[in-house]
């Protein structure tokens, strides 16, 4: 009896596995069978990224925006995505996707941020409408491959006149300053030197930067020192007559001066020391004061009548007076020289002598007062000239003597000289 129980226990449990086995058989047949279904309704979309990977996909998206929402694609709203996110997705759909990359981008010295799908900086440029010409200065090059975070920097060329040691250039620079210029093109400035517009300005276009050549030197003028004649009364010679006692001798002077050359164009010069290399010799001269003795001859007497009458000449012959000494035309002067083209000078004398045109005419400023206007007159180391001038600095034994240049004026400075008057 309990065997019986046991027994029919048993088939019972055998019948409910039979059962279950059944059920989850069926369940897994239907699953393949929606699997098979869900895959087979499945669309093939290829997506290309950046043009360098491919990817292929097999989705149930039903737009291009859901195809990257189930990929945890993040887009931007700069980046390039072919077709549109709103484009229902079709069996083989191919989809372009390139992604923006984040560039600064320095132009001129103004810096932004840009966008861009570019694939090489040359495309950058053309996307920014910025021309890039043979002169221009552009880091990196425009065959570099863009990359996020990129750094561009631009710099258009201008042109710019260069002065300089002679000549004029005209050369294409993205300097920014006046330094920057000069140091690109191996202009070295001396101390002195001077740039227009100074080296710290900024360099705009179409400028003319000009480079003086400023130097100094030292010039030394090598001048005679004129000697001065010296008269003395001689007792011991007769009135009228002279005898030079001692030859003069001129002196040696040297003026140094410094000389500022601009472009090698003397512009200025200072007398910065004078020194006497060779002291001169007066010319020593003795005139003769002795009065001549005037002597009577007798005459023979013929006869004893004439006696009274020689007797009365010999006594008119030594009351008469002695002769009056001629007038001395010769003296020693204070000489100066000028040119017909000094500061306040017309060029035509007080006697209407037009020097403009007679720049080498013998001519002197005199007191008429000492010397007669229109008179001829030699002086000593000037040679004979007219007294045609006077001047309101002229008095007494002075003299101003014309030459052709207010440098050969300069040179002559102050002498003592002998003037002669001729006629």
């Amino acid at each position: 009896m309990e065997a019986t129980k046991t027994y029919r226990l048993l088939l019972d449990h055998v019948s409910n596995h039979k059962y279950l086995i059944s059920i989850v058989g069926f369940a897994l047949a239907l699953a393949a069978v929606f699997y098979a279904v869900f895959e087979m309704t499945k669309h093939t979309v290829t997506v290309s990224i950046d043009g360098t990977e491919e990817v292929v996909l097999s989705t149930h998206a039903d737009t291009v925006a859901d195809l990257f929402a189930d990929e945890d694609w993040d887009t931007n709203q700069y980046d390039v995505i072919e077709p549109s996110l709103d484009t229902q997705i079709n069996e083989d759909t191919e989809v372009l996707w390139k992604q923006a990359k984040e560039v600064a981008v320095t132009t001129d010295g103004e810096t932004e941020t840009v966008w861009t799908t570019q694939e090489d900086v040359k495309g950058l440029l053309d996307e920014l409408s910025i021309e890039y010409k043979e002169h221009d200065e552009l880091e990196p090059q425009v065959d570099t491959a863009i990359t996020d975070n990129m750094n561009v920097q631009y710099d258009s060329a201008f042109l710019v006149t260069l002065k300089s040691d002679g000549k004029e250039q005209d050369i294409w620079t993205t300097s920014t300053t006046v330094a920057d210029f000069l140091d690109r093109e191996d202009v070295e400035l001396g101390d002195l030197d001077r740039v227009e517009p100074v080296v710290e300005d900024r360099l705009d276009k179409e400028s003319i930067v000009q480079v003086t050549r400023i130097e100094k030197v030292t010039d030394v003028v090598e001048e005679n020192i004129s000697y001065e004649t010296i008269t003395k009364n001689d007792d011991t010679i007769d009135k009228g007559k002279e005898e030079v006692e001692e030859e003069g001798e001129e002196g040696t002077l040297e003026k140094t001066y410094e000389l500022v050359l601009e472009d090698g164009e003397e512009v200025s010069r200072e007398l910065v020391k004078t020194e006497t290399t060779k002291d001169h010799k007066d010319r020593v001269v003795a005139v003769g004061t002795r009065e001549e003795a005037v002597v009577a001859k007798a005459e023979p007497e013929p006869v004893k009548e004439a006696k009274q009458e020689t007797k009365i000449a010999s006594e008119q012959v030594e009351a008469a007076p002695a002769e009056e000494p001629a007038a001395e035309k010769s003296f020693t002067m204070t000489a100066t020289a000028y040119t017909a083209s000094c500061a306040g000078c017309s060029g035509v004398t007080a006697t209407g002598i037009d020097l403009n045109n007679n720049r080498n005419m013998k001519v002197v400023a005199v007191d008429p007062s000492v010397i007669p206007l229109g008179s001829k007159v030699h002086v000593e180391g000037y040679g004979t000239a007219i007294a045609g001038d006077t001047g309101g600095a002229i008095s007494g034994n002075k003299i101003d003597l014309h030459v052709p240049s207010q440098a050969e004026a300069e040179r002559f400075g102050r002498k003592q000289v002998k003037v002669t008057i001729v006629e």
